[in-house]
């Protein structure tokens, strides 16, 4: 009951009224039978007093010591010396401090809870009847739903019939709806945008996407960052150091008034108020960019990082692989070398067999008779009458084939790609290489980075070749391959050995070890594994690696901010009580000026939410294009 009764003491309702009390006091105290001021005490004063007294007695060590405590003896202290008005406007503008914080922390959050809304609570369901509306909860993995234009998407999901535009900013960040058609996977809590769409249900309940973004917001809600721990052992160190001030001032000058001031001016707040109000204004700022992180210690590390070491599949690149050259060694055209290989391996369920089916027109794909399959070989078939061979080199060779010393075979294998042969039962014909897909942005991120003062690595399982290989295509230096979960490990453990802060970014579920060994740990969410998004510190909802950059200089822009705001919220305490002291503040004035510090730190911090941080964009060579607003 008591505690509800302070709840209200701290409304908004209750603040406005305490302010109108205080200057009703101000400009009338001489003509009412009771000074207004009272009333500000017991509204904004009680619960400061409530929670300084009650830590007093049940927190532990030195945090028994808090600014609340320092407030309520300045309280007493103005209202022994007859300054109610003193004693009320401590109250009423540290009351309006807190206010703020909890504006800015709640304004912050508004994109997390935003997420949480999404949730719809119904479903269209397609049945043989027609369709049926469901609750969410009632939904299955394999149930076909419609989406019609507007609404939102119940489930993870892919799409088997139509075609649309879905605005997926609340996950990914990014702006502009993306164009979806069959085959194309949709998150839940994204909005179609125009065409009707029907979409099996893939991920459901607590294993969709909107699900795993909603824990990760309440898991970065529950943490505190080091620094704000920092500012509330500082601020209860200061309290002794207020109260031997003050009494050394009232013994040296005999003057109460200065003594009592110097209590006003010496509480904490804004030092206090600083870390937690930039962090959570940060990571507000990045949930708008797609960008979760789950902790302010992550972000704060995140502005002292000096390495960024990547895995390179999945996050430099796509993961996926792709035709990327075909080479004729005769009169075949490489369309021909690449229909005829398709057709070769249009049987086949090796991934290797289905990246070379999916880069031809499945229309044009020649048909085949006397199918054979040697496992890790290759494939041999009949078209129109002519036996052909695709595989590897030893399963030509096997066949008869030579394929000899070929330069341009020499040049792919250094890249580190993969080779798929060709062949009659006379020669080699041609070859098809395969290769992961480099994002088209990993170049201008390692750029960018490098600008930042940031120094990137690969960390890889992939052979020494191809790690070389695509390394030097992105612009980073230093290379470790053929590295196991362990070794990766043993990588990140001796760099932070030499006293750097390292970040690691990683997809697979061989990176968790590795990410939570780092001091600070990125998984992709949209593609990454379960685990691997578990384990990070921050997690991005989109394979976009452009985040990264940008952020690196939200964390950069957080840390400065969280220094800028103590340093001068210690400076305005500084001056305050060098003027309490030699008697030119009164409590009055000395609270007024203290507590308006404490709320311009506050509003120093809310500037991070809405604030841009400039970021290039670059084309797919990466050269720098264009500036735009991050």
């Amino acid at each position: 009951m008591f505690e509800e009764v302070l709840e209200r003491c701290e409304s908004t309702a209750a603040i406005i009224i305490s302010g109108v009390c205080l200057l009703v006091s101000f400009m009338l105290t001489d003509q009412l039978p009771l000074d207004p001021a009272w009333l500000s005490v017991a509204i904004c004063g009680a619960p400061i007093m409530y929670w300084g007294i009650h830590q007093l007695f049940n927190g532990e060590g030195i945090s028994r010591i808090t600014s609340a405590l320092l407030i309520t003896i300045a309280m007493v202290a103005a209202i022994a010396i007859g300054d109610l008005f003193a004693a009320g406007e401590v109250a009423f503008i540290m009351a309006l401090g807190e206010k703020l914080e909890h504006f800015t922390v709640d304004r912050a959050k508004r994109g997390l809870e935003k997420l949480i809304r999404l949730t719809p609570t119904t479903a269209r369901r397609l049945t043989s009847d027609g369709d049926e509306t469901i609750t969410i909860d009632r939904i299955n993995v394999g149930d076909v739903l419609r989406v019609l234009p507007g609404e939102t998407i119940p489930i993870d999901g892919t799409i088997v019939s139509g075609r649309t535009s879905i605005d997926q900013s609340i996950m990914t960040g990014e702006s502009l709806p993306i164009d979806k058609t069959v085959g194309d996977g949709v998150f839940g809590g994204t909005i179609n945008r125009f065409g009707s769409i029907d979409i099996r249900a893939d991920r459901v309940g607590e294993d969709s996407s909107l699900q795993k973004l909603i824990r990760l917001v309440q898991e970065a809600e529950s943490k505190k960052a080091p620094l704000q721990r920092i500012a509330d052992v500082w601020a209860s160190r200061l309290v002794p150091m207020a109260l031997l001030i003050a009494l050394a001032t009232y013994f040296a000058t005999g003057e109460i008034v200065r003594a009592v001031t110097v209590l006003v001016v010496f509480c904490p707040c804004a030092l206090v108020l600083a870390t937690p109000t930039a962090v959570m204004a940060a990571i507000g700022q990045a949930t708008k960019h797609g960008v979760i992180v789950k902790s302010g210690e992550a972000l704060e590390l995140m502005g002292k990082v000096d390495v960024i070491a990547f895995d390179k599949t999945g996050t430099l690149t796509h993961g996926t692989l792709k035709v990327s050259d075909v080479v004729s060694f005769g009169s075949m055209s490489r369309e021909e070398i690449l229909e005829t290989a398709a057709a070769l391996e249009s049987k086949s369920e090796h991934p290797i067999g289905k990246a070379i089916v999916q880069s031809v027109d499945k229309k044009i794909i020649p048909s085949t008779t006397e199918f054979e399959m040697k496992s890790g070989l290759g494939i041999s078939a009949i078209i129109d009458g002519r036996r052909y061979f695709v595989g590897n080199e030893k399963f030509l060779n096997e066949n008869g084939i030579d394929i000899g010393e070929n330069k341009n075979l020499n040049a792919l294998r250094e890249q580190g790609k993969a080779l798929v042969l060709l062949g009659d039962d006379r020669k080699c014909l041609g070859a098809i290489a395969l290769s992961d897909v480099i994002r088209a942005e990993a170049r201008s991120v390692i750029d960018e980075l490098k600008e930042l003062g940031t120094r990137s690595m690969l960390l890889t399982g992939d052979n020494r070749r191809t790690a070389d290989y695509f390394a030097q295509q992105v612009g980073i230096g230093d290379v470790h391959s053929e590295l196991m979960p362990e070794g990766k490990v043993a990588q990140l453990e001796a760099i932070r050995s030499s006293g750097a802060i390292v970040c690691m970014i990683g997809d697979g579920v061989n990176d968790a070890p590795a990410l939570k060994t780092a001091d600070v740990g990125i998984a992709p969410g949209a593609m990454g594994s379960d685990i691997a998004v578990d384990a990070a510190d921050i997690a991005l909802m989109t394979d976009d690696m452009s985040r990264i950059p940008y952020l690196k200089r939200l964390a950069n822009a957080t840390r400065k901010t969280i220094f800028l705001s103590i340093s001068l919220s210690m400076l305005i305490n500084f001056i305050a009580i060098v003027l309490s002291v030699e008697g030119l503040l009164t409590p009055t004035t000395g609270a007024l000026v203290h507590n308006l510090g404490s709320c311009f730190v506050v509003m120093i911090a809310a500037l991070l939410y809405d604030r841009n941080f400039e970021q290039k964009a670059h084309d797919v060579s990466g050269n720098a294009l264009t500036e735009r607003a991050a």
